[in-house]
């Protein structure tokens, strides 16, 4: 029995060299990495790690384009997450400027390239390799080499399934809007109640398209305790074990720069 559930969403790159790659081998790399670089606040081994990471970029397989496309949010979020640490971080150090509550010190400018430099280097490895990984194949090896239950599992798939579908709804949703004349009034009040009508539309119709898909799996026996059995094997081998080992290797290189340097700055201490 298949955990195949089909959607309109496309893998940005199913043929890549990362599409091979066992999926848990995938969240691994990445978790060590970000655990690694959440231990501190320092700005050497993020940049280290964020270096590595670029220089293996190429590699990946993704047309420019959509790798950009895949960043984009992450390269955004970053300098905003170090202007709000560089204007409110804790001060110390020499004062730099002042006015009312805002105040730089050479402290807080350390701290901000630091939680920029870590955002983009946690964030870059999470979102290209699962960007590179088929939700099915995720679920597989999630259900057969870490025993999760089948249940919860393949429910997840399908929500995330879902999820790809919002985006066209969305744009339906507009065009039908549009093609009735409806929300066609200007300013910011107006927006905002286009913005939460059509909100609350997608929720309705999120919420059906759920029910609906969730009687069918339960007809089709996806609810059911009995052992399953699966269309594809999901198995871990040596080139997986390798691809956790570059992972590791990445964060040991950071960690020991960082610690080498002097730099390394434990969050708890």
């Amino acid at each position: 029995m298949s955990t195949e559930i089909h959607s309109p969403s496309t893998m940005l790159n199913s043929n890549g060299p990362l599409a091979a790659v066992n999926p848990l081998a995938k969240f691994v790399a990445a978790a060590v990495i970000g655990v690694v670089l959440l231990l501190s606040l320092d700005w050497v081994s993020a940049l280290i790690a964020l270096g590595l990471e670029l220089l293996l970029l190429p590699f990946v397989g993704v047309a420019p384009r959509k790798l950009w496309r895949m960043l984009a949010p992450i390269i955004i979020a970053a300098p905003f997450a170090g202007l709000s640490t560089l204007l409110f971080g804790r001060a110390g150090g020499d004062l730099l400027w002042q006015a009312g509550p805002w105040h730089i010190t050479t402290a807080s400018v350390s701290l901000a390239i630091a939680i920029t430099l870590r955002v983009l280097a946690i964030g870059l490895p999470g979102i290209v390799l699962f960007a590179t990984t088929d939700p099915t194949d995720l679920a597989d090896a999630l259900a057969q080499l870490w025993r999760l239950p089948s249940r919860f599992v393949i429910g997840a798939l399908a929500a995330v399934r879902m999820v790809s579908l919002m985006a066209e709804d969305w744009r339906m949703l507009s065009l039908a809007r549009r093609a009735r004349g409806v929300g066609d009034g200007q300013g910011p009040l107006a927006a905002f109640t286009r913005l939460f009508s059509q909100g609350f539309a997608l929720l309705v119709l999120s919420v059906r398209r759920g029910s609906v898909l969730a009687t069918a799996m339960e007809a089709r026996a996806f609810g059911s305790d009995i052992p399953r059995t699966w269309a594809r094997t999901s198995v871990f081998t040596s080139r997986d074990a390798a691809f956790v080992g570059a992972g590791v290797l990445l964060a040991g290189l950071a960690l020991a720069t960082s610690l080498l340097s002097g730099a390394w700055n434990f969050v708890v201490s």
